[in-house]
């Protein structure tokens, strides 16, 4: 590189204070036409790299919820409804116990449809979408490994809201719920509850909207979904497949219902079932100061 000192001069007795460029070299007028291509070649390199990493950290941050306001809402409505399975169900083969069977046995019936006598679907989460403001919170949610099953198996929580992991069997369970990215996955939380009876928190907050996949890597037939919202107006269909929503301010509303996939299509390495992707239904619903609305969903 080539060292300029502007209007001074530098030599072994004196060092000028004015300020020196450090040019790089064959950046000058002089250089040639193929000594600048090499250094903009060099130079789109590091910014192409720098813009890289940039993308790669803001896909990878976890999204803040958007904020909530907490007021009192005296006339808020209610919207209420029944998820029905259309047609004949798929019947879901019983998932392999391969560990501790002593205690868990030696398989468990597949959660990822549960259909009553009537039609009714339970597990499916239903939301309300674009209320900014309204009712308080209902509470924190507790995550339950309990006779080897993850109870509930679908559960739904406000975005920020305290969770909590129960090992309720005298067996080792590692709680780890993920997101999934692409064809890989982000850990959320990764527990390890080796006794019974004992209870950790989720110390790391569930702020990013939408699904948390939630498995025990010491049992591979255990599997769960937490799903987050970013209110509290978010409800989970019973065993009868009905739901229900109050405290709702008045307004014109979409309301979702999401339901895992339940159709088998592959089996991992691990001896999981793995089943298709998940339903997506979106309603609109208008509602009155004190009024109830109903809004069914089907799943076929």
């Amino acid at each position: 590189m080539r060292v300029v000192a502007e209007k001074g001069r530098c030599d072994s007795d004196h060092v000028s204070e004015r300020p020196v460029r450090v040019i790089p070299a064959g950046h000058g007028r002089g250089a040639s036409p193929g000594a600048r291509a090499l250094f903009n070649r060099r130079t789109l390199a590091r910014l192409t790299r720098v813009v890289t990493a940039v993308l790669a950290l803001a896909f990878f941050a976890t999204p803040v919820a958007a904020a909530y306001e907490e007021i009192a809402v005296p006339d808020g409505a209610t919207v209420s409804g029944v998820v029905r399975f259309v047609g004949t169900p798929p019947r879901l083969e019983p998932i392999r116990v391969n560990k501790n069977r002593e205690v868990c046995g030696t398989s468990k019936d597949s959660e990822a449809l549960m259909v009553g006598p009537t039609g009714g679907v339970q597990g499916s989460v239903i939301r309300i979408e674009g209320i900014a403001r309204g009712k308080k919170p209902d509470g924190e949610l507790l995550i339950d490994n309990h006779r080897c099953l993850f109870v509930p198996h679908v559960s739904a929580l406000m975005a920020g809201t305290r969770a909590r992991v129960r090992n309720s069997d005298p067996v080792l369970h590692n709680t780890h719920g993920f997101h999934t990215v692409g064809a890989g996955r982000q850990t959320v939380f990764n527990l390890a509850l080796p006794s019974a009876g004992q209870v950790i928190d989720i110390t790391r907050k569930l702020t990013k909207p939408g699904p948390v996949r939630v498995l025990c890597d010491a049992h591979p037939h255990m599997f769960a979904w937490v799903y987050v919202h970013t209110t509290p107006y978010v409800a989970i269909s019973d065993a009868r497949g009905a739901y229900r929503i109050d405290g709702v301010p008045a307004g014109t509303y979409r309301v979702t219902m999401w339901h895992e996939g339940f159709r088998p299509t592959a089996v991992d390495k691990d001896g999981r079932p793995v089943y298709d992707e998940p339903r997506v239904t979106t309603k609109e619903v208008t509602v009155a100061p004190g009024a109830t609305a109903t809004v069914d969903f089907e799943l076929k």
